[in-house]
């Protein structure tokens, strides 16, 4: 069980993963993490996302701390906010190949079982 000292850390580290949970902030996150700052404009091109989408997206990654914004006359950039999210990325990167790695192996493995008669799967 938690104490209640520790709940309010748990809370932020699962807002943290909230703000993770989709694949176009991900993406966003990625492409931010190439420079660092990157316009708005960039994003809507790579993203193919609408800028009201974006927009919305981007107020989540604000709301849970990730990235930061910064305007120059009217051209709006973003940074993020930590470089250790680039680092998360990558290794949820590596995390992701390994599993899917292991899907295939499983895959294969299945396929490689002797027939079952009688049955048409």
């Amino acid at each position: 069980m938690l104490s209640s000292d520790q709940m309010p850390l748990y809370e932020r580290k699962a807002n943290l993963f909230k703000g993770l949970a989709h694949p176009y902030r991900i993406r966003i996150l990625e492409i931010l993490s190439t420079q660092p700052e990157v316009p708005v404009s960039t994003m809507i091109h790579d993203t193919g996302l609408e800028s009201s989408h974006l927009s919305q997206h981007l107020a989540v990654l604000r709301k849970y701390g990730l990235v930061t914004s910064v305007r120059n006359a009217n051209v709006v950039s973003y940074s993020l906010t930590h470089p250790q999210v680039a680092d998360l990325l990558r290794t949820a990167r590596l995390l992701l190949n390994q599993i899917l790695t292991s899907s295939t192996d499983e895959l294969s493995s299945i396929n490689a079982l002797p027939s079952i008669e009688g049955t048409r799967a």
